[in-house]
């Protein structure tokens, strides 16, 4: 695969993580710099790891992955996205209740593995090509890194605007997300 294939599917495969970070920016109370670089960082390792989890097993088991990995990312994003839906509603309830300045670490890993399943599917893709896969996963890892970080910046722009409803949508988000992937799949 030369640069610049690598280049469009590194980018590509970041979309999902620079829409949810795009969500995860907006429920945060004025997210700080280095909290979209700690998001972004996460999202990056993360985006690293599963292409090259994906192309071992590509090595063992391609077809049982490729069957349901398309499940498991819309599982995992439907649940997350229902968790911040319902957060976003009680919220509302109580108007003291102010955002939070981060978010948990195992809710970004967490988020950061659903949105990254798209990634592990690549992987097992190219086990059967002649690629580079660190390189190729180091690529991906890095512009899901700098779209994590750029999409909790934007998400802090739009935060204000939004207010409590920042995370409903941020829930719309992920659950929209999670049906594209299976939809994706389905359709073909």
């Amino acid at each position: 695969m030369n640069l610049s294939a690598t280049i469009l599917l590194a980018f590509g495969m970041s979309m999902d993580a620079f829409a949810a970070s795009i969500g995860k920016g907006a429920t945060l109370h004025k997210p700080k710099f280095s909290e979209a670089v700690r998001t972004g960082l996460i999202f990056g390792a993360i985006e690293t790891l599963t292409p090259l989890v994906g192309w071992g097993l590509g090595m063992l088991a391609s077809q049982f992955i490729l069957e349901w990995n398309h499940w498991i990312a819309f599982i995992l994003l439907v649940f997350l996205g229902g968790r911040m839906i319902v957060e976003g509603f009680r919220g509302d309830s109580d108007e003291a209740c102010e955002a939070p300045h981060r978010h948990g670490f195992w809710l970004l890993v967490t988020t950061a593995f659903a949105t990254s399943l798209d990634a592990m599917a690549v992987g097992v893709g190219l086990a059967f090509l002649q690629v580079s896969i660190v390189t190729t996963a180091l690529a991906i890892g890095c512009a899901t890194f700098i779209m994590s970080t750029l999409g909790m910046m934007v998400g802090r722009f739009i935060g204000p605007l939004l207010g409590k409803r920042a995370e409903i949508l941020g829930g719309i988000v992920l659950i929209g997300i999670g049906s594209e992937i299976l939809w994706s799949h389905f359709a073909g």
